[in-house]
């Protein structure tokens, strides 16, 4: 494999700089815009650490592209006061901003075909339902420890992470998370299964 970046892959890159600076100037609250960031630059740095020893399709990393995107866009503002999904909110008569249901549903859909990817090149697995099922027990398991995470900074900060979890007042907010992280881990395996093994084969 060559050391050296794809000019796809560097657009992609510089693409996601520039909202991730633009998402860093004047955000509602910054400890927040930290807390829902850090997955992003932690992302960031793990496709750099690993892009020459283990090069993915380019499927996937447009796709880490836009779930990276989605997180700081939702750091700038927050999950809960994102504008275009106000707007949603106040046209449509919604019961919230769905924003974090939009990000919530991207954990499942985004790194569904990151684990089948890495599965199909580093195990014996081969396509078929074990397969399925396997991403999606990936995606579920990803999304449970997300919710613990966010229960660890509320319990350790207070009120001071009611923007970081933007439950809403729902009570069901962390089943809804989690329901939307399946629902995309299963979406994105029929949606995109195709597109993807034509991209490894």
């Amino acid at each position: 494999m060559e050391n050296r970046i794809s000019r796809e892959h560097l657009g992609l890159l510089l693409i996601f700089l520039a909202v991730f600076v633009w998402s860093g100037i004047g955000p509602k609250d910054y400890y927040t815009w930290v807390l829902e960031v850090l997955p992003a630059v932690i992302g960031l740095i793990a496709v750099l650490i690993t892009y020459n020893r283990f090069r993915m399709t380019n499927l996937i990393y447009l796709l880490i592209c836009i779930h990276a995107i989605i997180l700081v866009v939702g750091g700038h503002y927050t999950y809960a006061e994102m504008p275009v999904f106000n707007w949603l909110r106040d046209e449509f008569g919604l019961a919230r901003n769905y924003y974090d249901r939009l990000g919530h549903f991207a954990q499942g859909f985004i790194p569904a075909l990151i684990a089948r990817e890495i599965l199909l090149r580093k195990t014996p697995l081969q396509r078929g339902k074990m397969l399925f099922f396997l991403v999606v027990s990936v995606c579920l398991a990803i999304s449970a420890f997300y919710e613990f995470i966010e229960w660890w900074v509320a319990v350790a900060s207070g009120e001071a992470a009611e923007d970081f979890l933007g439950t809403q007042g729902d009570v069901w907010d962390t089943q809804w998370d989690m329901f939307l992280a399946f629902c995309g881990a299963i979406i994105s395996q029929l949606v995109l299964s195709r597109r993807h093994d034509k991209q490894l084969g």
